[in-house]
């Protein structure tokens, strides 16, 4: 059973395959780079730490895709480890924001993977609705994300912030569906680039740290 992705997600998706890095240049010009001709080295090891974050999140919920078609213990381990990496990225703004911004994402993380998760489920029992209403989901909670997200940084545009995150669940999407339907090289191609567009959203979103608190990053 294929599923058709909402014209909203398919456009976002449009926007990072194949063209990923066109259009990550523009997703990151629309976020307000540190003033400073050569990016600082605080900077640079800011982008890394978040890359790193990021990767671990597509990482893990891709082994939940797997394990759930297959394995149940397998699966198990994945989604411990997606909790964990997602209680990581929001201690990640913590410094700057606090513990009650930190717990906040947290609880948008985990409605972003719980639209996922419902995503697989529905995949695997062929329910075209239940893969539609977990797609509305997880599309608006990637609004609600970019909306905090932009209430706290002024250098975190809020459409640039629905654009990028709602790209990232279109990939979640595309992947679950390719992995159910065994098209391993056309998943080896999402990988890619959902990897490539994991870099983009970790660099603007430590660019725009940069930008707020240029303090702590000289």
């Amino acid at each position: 059973m294929k599923s058709l992705l909402p014209t909203l997600l398919t456009a976002a998706l449009a926007a990072t395959l194949p063209g990923l890095a066109a259009a990550g240049t523009q997703h990151a010009a629309a976020v307000t780079p540190p003033t400073a001709a050569a990016v600082p080295a605080t900077v640079v090891a800011t982008r890394n730490a978040l890359r790193d974050l990021w990767i671990g999140h597509i990482f893990w919920v891709r082994n939940v895709v797997v394990a759930r078609y297959d394995d149940s213990a397998a699966a198990r381990t994945a989604e411990a480890q997606v909790v964990a990496n997602a209680k990581a990225i929001a201690g990640a703004i913590e410094p700057f924001y606090g513990k009650a911004a930190s717990d906040k994402l947290f609880g948008l993380l985990a409605g972003h993977w719980g639209a996922i998760s419902e995503h697989i489920d529905a995949t695997e029992q062929g329910s075209k609705s239940g893969q539609e209403a977990a797609t509305g989901k997880l599309l608006a909670n990637a609004n609600e994300i970019a909306d905090f997200l932009a209430a706290a940084n002024p250098n975190w545009p809020v459409d640039t912030l629905r654009g990028l995150l709602s790209a990232h669940g279109a990939h979640h999407l595309q992947q679950d569906q390719q992995l159910h339907d065994g098209q391993y090289d056309a998943e080896a191609r999402t990988w890619a680039a959902m990897s490539a567009h994991m870099y983009v959203v970790a660099d603007a979103l430590a660019d725009g740290l940069a930008a707020q608190f240029p303090d702590r990053f000289r």
